[in-house]
């Protein structure tokens, strides 16, 4: 088991955003979370990682029979866990390489010279189709949405964590962007058979190109529905209006999307 989340609830300025969640994730598996705008994704994504802006009000979280829930995102990140950012700061003046190696070394036990890490990096770059230019320029400045979002799965590879939560990776992707970051997950879910992967997305396209297990639609700061890739399609079509009205979906606070 990696990931599992027990009655979760959280408010933001006081208003409630989750409303009871409840997820048990395995490893080499690679999950979904769609919903409507508003239904709590991100805010989900955000307390997963310890974003200290969001408050949990109750329940828990479990990685690896550990409660991380107090924890703070650095220590949750040398766990094994990553955040993918929906909107990447940029940073004047560290250049994506330098950034890389000092997170590289600031999450492992075993640090590696800079011929080593170049080594690395240049590896990773290749896998995902980016030059040396790239890897000196700043941190996201001055970079496009696509050139972002490269950015962050260049990080995945590179930092190579247990737990990936990928917050709308696919969104304002140009047809090759797309299919350059899908190549980056699928290469990073096959590294290992023990890699968990979450995927939080609006759209059905760049999970065309990936193999997915499981799909998980949010309402209301609930899960309210669990199956394959079955619903993704159901919504692509139909849209969620329908969606609610097909299988007359109701939020509640506990559901049969425990055990996945």
């Amino acid at each position: 088991m990696t990931l599992q989340i027990n009655n979760l609830k959280s408010s933001i300025e006081g208003k409630e955003i989750l409303k009871g969640i409840n997820l048990k994730l395995k490893e080499g598996k690679v999950y979904v979370i769609m919903g409507p705008n508003g239904s709590g994704k991100s805010t989900l994504a955000n307390i997963l990682m310890g974003n200290p802006t969001y408050k949990i009000d109750s329940g828990e979280i479990i990685l690896k029979d550990q409660d991380i829930s107090n924890m703070k995102a650095d220590e949750r990140a040398k766990l094994g866990m990553f955040l993918s950012f929906q909107y990447p700061q940029e940073i004047s003046g560290v250049t994506l390489s330098n950034f890389l190696r000092t997170a590289y070394n600031s999450l492992k036990e075993k640090k590696i010279s800079i011929l080593e890490f170049r080594k690395l990096l240049k590896e990773k770059a290749e896998q995902l189709g980016v030059n040396e230019d790239f890897l000196a320029r700043y941190l996201n400045e001055g970079f496009s949405g696509g050139e972002k979002k490269k950015s962050e799965i260049l990080q995945l590879l590179v930092l190579n964590p247990k737990l990936a939560i990928l917050d709308e990776t696919d969104s304002g992707l140009d047809i090759d962007a797309l299919k350059t970051i899908a190549s980056g997950i699928k290469a990073f879910a096959s590294s290992s058979p023990d890699k968990t992967i979450i995927i939080i997305t609006h759209y059905k396209r760049i999970l065309d190109y990936l193999d997915i297990d499981k799909v998980f639609i949010m309402k209301d700061g609930l899960i309210v529905k669990s199956g394959g890739k079955d619903l993704v399609d159901e919504i692509d079509s139909n849209g969620y209006d329908k969606m609610w009205t097909t299988h007359g979906l109701k939020p509640r606070a506990s559901d049969d999307v425990k055990n996945h």
